[in-house]
């Protein structure tokens, strides 16, 4: 008997075409059709697959009842799995969810820094992020990936069972997107990158079993390759951003923030910041920006760029942004806006302005607002003790003695102490109350549009960060024993932080794609061809474009819900401190890929804003049930999308249908 006969009895066809059909492709090897009898008959390419060991197996039988492979002939007309269609929408449906959650959940690593320290607001950091995002999946976001995102499963194992991975991509897609939308409900922050990891092993050991996921692959010298690179992951970025942030905090605090005129000082440096800045950042792109290839470059020439990037960039904010921040930082000029940069030198004629009206808008603002220092909140508890002693001396009293006893002892509280911890001022709402009318009325359905499509980005993270919750604790004394500063000497610090948030936004576009996109990419192939093509999977731009806007919407809606949980709940930001973590971050994944260590942006910015605050002096500086609650996310992140993603693959695979035996 032929493998073609034996198939032939053991599978049904793919186009589930008659029974009478089959036995003549079986038969004649060719291709039958009684309406059209008299053209010449052409070829077929016979099916193939592992009919033995299909038998050896009979709970994967039960589910290869159809064909799952054929050889692929590129000359042949595409073969469409339109068996399999429900497998595609399905992916098509939670591979968006997934990119949604990768945007909600990780756009606080780009853009938390910023918006806590104030240099930005919140809506102005959705929409840089939401352009810059998009722009950076499309643009540059990577035309092949991984077949197998992570590289845990050999791709060469389903090699005649294609299907079956589409299934397993499915599945590990389901996982992680589930998974990821819990955490980013609950506001943990977790790794997108190990999420889908562990919807892959998850895949993998209900597939091929255990013996059958690259659990560490040291022969190569390659670390970042098995599941040993999540553990130490856990170390390695955070260990290595926390160092660099530490270095780079240190120098700005000594060189310019301790010293005597800490703004003529920091102006002076403002070029060699932004210099040494935008060359780090052009390694970031060059080097982790997805589809940009520079492997025919040599490295002199890669170096040439980098160093010409950064000169040419300090020589443009020496002649036209510097005179600017002089006029802002050193003269006042509250009457400046951001358009008057282009006119450079030309602002050093300006004459001196008048004095600035009350409410009139402009000027520096107090990054400090609302936060007490060590000393104010020592005045504070004393006036609380002495406001206590005198409530227990009077408690013979009547109580309208008592009520006004209270009301003179507030009033009797030491000036910066009478304003409670979180006094702090309120963003302006754009959505604003409801009117009133009925539904219909256009006052009304102009509200409804507003709230659904600005809601997401009209939110005051600043004030939700200090929203007491079992993770808070007591703020207002972790923020007292962090310093102040210069808030001038912090003002030169906002837009390096800005360019660096948006840098690091339209890399994490660029290459964090990847992680919902991939795996829909495999589904799509083997949807499309029926076959593998090998360990890389086409990704076509209408499936970049899909994932960039799933991670723009995350960002929009629901980005408010992850940034609440860090910044100032995790230690109090400034400028220059923000400054400090988001470059201490970049440094670390520039490093970690020219090395190939395993790291995660996530973790990259949560261990540099640990050392940022270990360099106030003080432990205390740091909340550390924010960090513990943090390291829980990625402790449990691999093991649950793992055990979701591999039982509703094992239930699949395993499922008995109308006809199946089990044997």
């Amino acid at each position: 008997m032929t493998t073609a006969s034996r198939v032939s009895k053991t599978f049904t066809p793919v186009y589930h075409a008659k029974k009478r059909k089959s036995k003549l492709i079986a038969k004649r090897g060719v291709a039958f059709s009684p309406r059209r009898h008299n053209r010449k008959p052409t070829p077929r390419t016979p099916w193939t697959g592992p009919a033995a060991r299909l038998r050896k197996h009979p709970v994967q039988q039960g589910f290869q009842r159809t064909p799952l492979s054929r050889k692929f002939d590129p000359e042949s007309s595409k073969m469409v799995l339109h068996q399999f269609d429900y497998i595609f929408a399905i992916g098509t449906i939670f591979a968006f969810l997934d990119a949604w959650n990768i945007g909600a959940n990780d756009v606080a690593n780009s853009w938390t820094t910023s918006v806590s320290s104030r240099s930005i607001s919140y809506i102005q950091a959705m929409v840089l992020g939401s352009i810059l995002e998009f722009a950076g999946a499309v643009g540059v976001g990577a035309r092949v990936a991984d077949t197998i995102r992570t590289k845990v499963v050999d791709v060469d194992q389903f090699e005649e069972n294609p299907a079956l991975l589409m299934v397993g991509m499915m599945c590990a897609i389901l996982g992680s997107s589930l998974w990821l939308t819990f955490c980013t409900k609950v506001g943990l922050t977790v790794s997108t990158t190990h999420s889908i990891m562990g919807g892959v092993i998850g895949m993998g050991v209900a597939l091929v079993g255990v013996n059958g996921i690259t659990w560490a692959d040291f022969s190569k010298g390659d670390i970042s390759s098995g599941v040993v690179s999540v553990f130490l992951a856990w170390i390695i970025a955070p260990g290595l951003s926390a160092a660099f942030a530490i270095i780079i905090f240190l120098v700005t605090k000594y060189a310019v923030l301790l010293r005597s005129k800490p703004v003529l000082r920091g102006l002076m440096l403002v070029p060699v910041y932004f210099g040494i800045t935008a060359a780090l950042l052009v390694m970031l792109i060059v080097w982790k920006g997805g589809s940009i290839n520079v492997n025919w470059m040599t490295n002199a020439q890669i170096a040439g760029i980098v160093v010409g990037a950064g000169a040419a960039w300090a020589i443009l904010v020496a002649i036209f942004l510097v005179p600017w921040l002089y006029r802002i930082v050193v003269k006042d000029d509250w009457q400046l806006r951001w358009y008057h940069i282009a006119l450079g030198p030309l602002l050093l004629r300006r004459p001196e302005p008048p004095i600035q009206p009350e409410g009139a808008k402009g000027g520096i603002r107090d990054f400090y607002e609302g936060h007490l220092t060590k000393e104010q909140m020592e005045e504070l508890l004393t006036a609380e003790r002495v406001r206590d002693e005198e409530n227990t001396a009077n408690e013979a009293k009547t109580s309208s003695d008592a009520v006004s006893d209270n009301v003179r002892s507030d009033n009797d509280q030491p000036e910066g102490a009478n304003a409670p911890a979180d006094n702090f001022p309120q963003e302006k709402k754009i959505v604003g109350p409801k009117p009133e009318g009925p539904w219909y009325n256009s006052a009304v359905l102009f509200w409804y549009f507003k709230w659904l499509f600005l809601r997401g980005v009209d939110q005051d993270i600043v004030n939700l960060q200090h929203k007491r919750t079992f993770l808070s604790g007591d703020l207002a004394a972790i923020h007292s024993h962090v310093p102040h500063y210069d808030n001038k000497a912090e003002y030169l610090y906002t837009f390096v932080q800005i360019m660096t948030a948006c840098t690091a936004s339209f890399t994490h576009g660029a290459n964090d794609v990847a992680n919902a996109i991939a795996p829909y990419a495999t589904i799509y192939q083997i949807w499309q061809s029926g076959a593998l093509k090998g360990s890389k999977s086409e990704v076509p731009i209408w499936i970049l474009c899909f994932g960039g806007a799933g991670i723009a919407l995350g960002i929009w809606t629901y980005g408010y819900n992850i940034m609440k949980v860090l910044g100032n709940r995790l230690t109090l930001h400034s400028p220059s401190r923000g400054f400090a973590m988001e470059l201490g971050a970049a440094c670390t994944i520039i490093l970690a890929t020219r090395l190939k260590l395993p790291v995660s942006t996530t973790q990259c910015i949560a261990g540099a804003t640990v050392g940022v605050g270990l360099c106030s002096g003080t432990w205390r500086s740091i909340n550390w049930r924010v960090v513990t609650w943090i390291y829980m996310g990625w402790i449990v992140t691999l093991p649950v999308a793992a055990l979701i993603s591999g039982c509703i693959c094992g239930i699949i695979i395993n499922a008995p249908r109308w006809g199946y035996k089990g044997y």
